[in-house]
């Protein structure tokens, strides 16, 4: 296989990766019911008005 051709390859599955993790966040930030990113946008107000830091996006 000539090196342009494996060049390629390592293209396409660089794409293909790319689209499978920007697929993966939206389905998780769809996964949200309207009610769940209300209670956290109020949690995340009132953190910031009581002058805490707020918590990492996993721990949640």
């Amino acid at each position: 296989m000539r090196w342009w051709k494996v060049a390629g390859l390592a293209g396409l599955a660089g794409v293909a990766a790319t689209g499978v993790v920007l697929a993966r966040s939206e389905r998780r930030r769809r996964a949200y019911t309207p009610e769940e990113i209300r209670e956290r946008l109020h949690a995340r107000l009132t953190e910031a008005a009581n002058g805490t830091s707020p918590s990492p996006a996993g721990e949640d």
